[in-house]
């Protein structure tokens, strides 16, 4: 079995966090950047290769060893360094998979010249489209505080927090049926003062407690329901920030006729929005301020989306907006150090553009014919979809008889046009898509079990 390659320019947060994940995971990791500062904390955090230089110099990418490698990331904030990087890639080692974070509108027009010769770039990562989609995801489900989705949506992996009048508050796993009468609930985790746990059936949900819960999307009502929540349609939105994240909500919340208003400070930039969008209405002020929220009627919003470029004044807009009334908000976050306080300070939901295009990111850095894939609490566990090979002897036996670690959960199986919430005794067939969840510990054993069996993608 060998070892993946992995060359990563720029050692910013998202290069960052990714080499940490797989350094772990002991990956072979080269993190290339011309920050000295930036590398310095690779180098004193991490036990991966750090160099530094300028990751678009063929000179540089030749140091590193790039022809051996089989993935190359280039996640700078440079759109321009990342293409320059993937060109020389493409042109020093074709067979290379290259993954690049790109931002500016201006080359996302043109992805598919970017994904032909020369660039040849066979992933493109816009970090707000990525975003844009957590929080659509978010909002289509009002009464949770994360989601998942997998086989096209068909599967969703759902966290909500238990309220004290939950019906399932104080109810022990193993009893949980009692509650839910013929519906069968699959526990996949629990989030308990900012401690992840992969659940037994001895474990009882607690007030407090964010539980990850798996559901058809067409049970999905009656699922929540069991944990005390609703389903209830979107109807209104704020959104606060006018930047590329604002404008992508907004036109994507114009496609689900959801009644939506903008609030941005800079003139000029409300008469581009308002030329952009035609159903939101588009708002000239400064979203912060307490008496504007008022004006707009703050109290009859179902979600209040925080999104201007500094997350210090998300926070503090969110929080004035929950006391004074709005249902729900959504705070964009990009300092991955800020996550732990999210619920000790009282945000409902955190949208992170990072987190985002690390989630992409990671589905292509697996071994295995991997669909899609989520982080969960932060980085602390992950949900891999992949298919299952004929050659894996994974397949043909029963769930619990399959050698995963402690803390690695099959939490769903896909077959054909049936999807299946799997016991102990449920069997993997060849062909079937597989839903697994792990802890960030259990993940190298999990890859290492399905490198051999699954198809390398």
């Amino acid at each position: 079995m060998t070892t993946v390659r992995i060359v990563i320019v720029g050692a910013g947060e998202v290069g960052f966090h990714i080499a940490s994940r797989l350094a772990l995971e002991h990956k072979d990791v080269v993190v290339v950047d011309n920050n000295t500062e930036a590398l310095r904390r690779v180098r004193e955090g991490l036990d991966v290769q750090a160099i530094e230089g300028c990751g678009s110099s063929p000179t540089i990418l030749e140091k590193v060893g790039l022809r051996e490698a089989d993935i190359l990331l280039a996640v700078t904030d440079s759109d321009e360094t990342n293409l320059v990087a993937c060109l020389f890639a493409s042109l020093l080692s074709p067979t290379t998979i290259k993954l690049a974070r790109i931002r500016g509108e201006d080359y996302l027009q043109y992805e598919d010249v970017l994904k032909n010769d020369p660039y040849r770039i066979d992933v493109i990562i816009n970090p707000e489209a990525e975003a844009v989609k957590a929080v659509e995801r978010l909002l289509k489900v009002p009464g949770a505080v994360d989601v998942g989705e997998f086989a096209d949506g068909r599967i969703k992996l759902i966290g909500v927090r238990l309220d004290s009048d939950s019906p399932v508050a104080g109810t022990k796993l193993v009893d949980l049926h009692r509650k839910t009468g013929e519906k069968k609930i699959l526990i996949a985790a629990i989030v308990r003062k900012e401690r992840l746990i992969i659940p037994s059936g001895k474990d009882e949900l607690l007030e407090g407690d964010i539980v990850y819960f798996v559901s058809e999307e067409n049970e999905l009502k009656v699922a929540l329901k069991i944990f005390g929540k609703k389903a209830e349609p979107l109807n209104s939105v704020l959104l606060v920030g006018g930047g590329n994240l604002g404008l992508k909500l907004a036109k994507a919340l114009e496609g689900l006729s959801v009644h939506t208003k903008l609030i941005e400070k800079d003139s000029e930039r409300c008469r581009e929005l308002a030329q952009l969008l035609d159903k939101v209405v588009v708002l000239h002020g400064d979203g912060s301020e307490q008496g504007l929220l008022q004006e707009e009627n703050i109290r009859d919003m179902d979600v209040v989306a925080t999104l201007t470029g500094d997350e210090e004044t998300n926070v503090l807009t969110s929080l004035l907006a929950k006391r004074m009334g709005a249902q729900k908000t959504v705070t964009r976050i990009s300092r991955f150090s800020y996550f732990p306080l999210v619920s000790a300070i009282g945000l409902d939901h955190v949208v992170s553009s990072r987190l985002a295009a690390i989630n992409t990111i990671l589905q292509y850095v697996r071994r295995g014919k991997v669909l899609s894939a989520m982080t969960l609490k932060g980085e602390e566990a992950e949900v891999l979809e992949a298919i299952a090979m004929e050659t894996s002897d994974i397949v043909g036996k029963p769930i619990q008889k399959i050698r995963f670690p402690k803390g690695a959960l099959v939490i769903a199986i896909i077959r054909d046009k049936d999807v299946i919430i799997p016991t102990g005794e449920s069997v993997i067939q060849p062909k079937d898509q597989i839903v697994i969840l792990s802890t960030r510990q259990g993940m190298p054993q999990v890859e290492k079990a399905l490198m051999v069996k699954l198809e390398y993608f």
